[in-house]
């Protein structure tokens, strides 16, 4: 079976850690636009809060956004449009902060703290794991899990 880039039913999107333009989640943002402009987004969500993340931070409608992706356009042609189009126009520095913060965002409050330790601590995600610290980290164990990954 070839390998087909848009389908989410048999491979996960990019890693949020994935940069474009040195913004994170972007590249797993547009994997899941061109899913769902497919019809093989599986489990995965286009616009999910996330994706709002980046959405908000440049000032981009994800209609507008998944109108542009639809056109057949390449990431680095995504990104000069969402460049342009941004309502909220942005540094490099502020790219960077951006993605550095989320990076290694973690619960930030008691309830989301206690969360992420229930899912740490969960058969699903492998009990005694010590090395998931972030949400990109659960993110990536999720990923990995959903496709007949071990722990």
């Amino acid at each position: 079976m070839a390998y087909n880039p848009y389908d989410l039913t048999q491979h996960p999107p990019r890693s949020p850690r994935c940069r474009l333009g040195g913004m994170v989640i972007l590249p797993r943002l547009l994997d899941k636009a061109r899913a769902t402009i497919n019809n093989m987004q599986g489990e995965y969500t286009y616009g999910c809060s996330l994706d709002q993340y980046v959405l908000t931070f440049f000032g981009i409608d994800e209609k507008n956004l998944l109108a542009e992706v639809a056109k057949g356009l390449g990431d680095g042609d995504i990104f000069a449009w969402v460049v342009a189009n941004a309502k909220h126009k942005r540094s490099g520095q502020e790219i960077a902060s951006f993605s550095a913060y989320h990076d290694q965002r973690t619960g930030g409050s008691p309830e989301k703290r206690e969360r992420m330790s229930q899912y740490q601590s969960s058969t699903t995600a492998g009990a005694k794991r010590e090395d998931i610290f972030t949400w990109f980290d659960v993110l990536d164990l999720d990923d990995h899990q959903s496709f007949g990954g071990k722990v």
